[in-house]
């Protein structure tokens, strides 16, 4: 335990240094939770020996994509190339690196996207019966968990694994054309930000009053809308970044578009430079924003839901063509 504090005293002495730059600061998180998994592999190891198997372990969420911000909570799972039997070692890992990671700094999921989950963590084959089953079903909680992992990325271990897996499933989207529109379907809800006239919407109740959802008003759009097109184009990249640089050959039009979202992880650093918690990461004070800002965030959002209705265009036009 006391390395992970170790890991909390250096992230919170050091992260100011990297906190004004996106790309830094994704490397700054990437450093620490890949020490802190190492040292959580060391103990496991001391107990109960090596990984029988090879395995990954893979980031997912804002992490997968390396879109983290200063704060971030904990999105995570480990795919081994074993049997049933070995499940017990990984997930005696994964519960070792989710407390690691929360003593590290990095906030539990509330949804339990975690290695210690059994869900999170298992192996190569029945992660290929699990993607299977998630576009099968087409639920809306199924989808959910198919985007989640289409997020995955390898930070330690065997990255053909998980590539093996996206491979697998871009094969079934390709398949059954229409999978492309639920998954689109699936994330049409936005959380609008901005009002009819024009104004930019605030929450109005509790801790949150006066304050904007960047997260589901701003970023989600370019994230969903990203994901959809790489899924399609069989893009393994996690990041939407490289996700716009994989699919501009096939959808040059939406490379226009990659320029805001830039702009938009840059704007949410500028004001996040004082929050103390992973609670306030994605809120935004609207009295905080100058007459200026308010017109840059009004404009990426307003970007984001063209891009967002574009490429459901695309996957519509593409299904009817079929």
């Amino acid at each position: 335990m006391e390395n992970y504090r170790e890991v909390r005293d250096w992230r919170q002495k050091h992260i100011g240094e990297v906190s004004t730059c996106h790309f830094k600061l994704n490397k700054f998180h990437d450093d620490l939770i890949k020490y802190t998994v190492l040292q959580a592999m060391e103990k496991v190891q001391r107990e109960q020996g090596n990984p029988p198997v090879p395995f990954a372990f893979f980031l997912m969420g804002s992490a997968g994509r390396m879109e983290q911000s200063i704060w971030s909570d904990q999105d995570h799972g480990i795919v081994f190339d074993g049997k049933v039997e070995h499940a017990g070692y990984f997930q005696r890992l994964g519960s070792e690196i989710a407390v690691g990671l929360e003593v590290a700094g990095y906030q539990l999921c509330d949804g339990g996207v975690m290695a210690s989950n059994p869900l999170w963590c298992q192996s190569v084959i029945d992660w290929e019966q699990q993607i299977t089953d998630w576009l099968k079903e087409a639920s809306w909680t199924s989808l959910r968990h198919f985007s989640t992992f289409m997020d995955a990325r390898v930070l330690i271990g065997e990255q053909q694994l998980v590539m093996k897996i996206k491979k697998q499933a871009s094969t079934i989207i390709n398949s059954y054309p229409r999978l492309s529109l639920r998954l689109a379907e699936n994330v049409d809800f936005i959380k609008k930000g901005i009002g009819f006239f024009g104004q930019l919407l605030s929450d109005s109740f509790g801790k949150q009053s006066g304050k904007v959802q960047l997260k589901q008003t701003a970023i989600f759009p370019y994230v969903n809308a990203l994901r959809i097109l790489a899924v399609k184009q069989g893009v393994p990249q996690s990041s939407t970044l490289s996700r716009f640089n994989g699919i501009k050959e096939e959808y040059p039009a939406i490379g226009s578009y990659e320029v805001y979202f830039v702009r938009l992880l840059q704007f949410r650093l500028r004001f996040q430079q004082e929050i103390t918690s992973y609670e306030q990461v994605h809120l935004i004070s609207v009295d905080r924003l100058t007459k200026e800002d308010r017109k840059e965030l009004k404009t990426l959002m307003k970007k984001g839901y063209e891009l967002f209705s574009n490429t459901k265009e695309i996957i519509e036009g593409e299904c009817s063509a079929r």
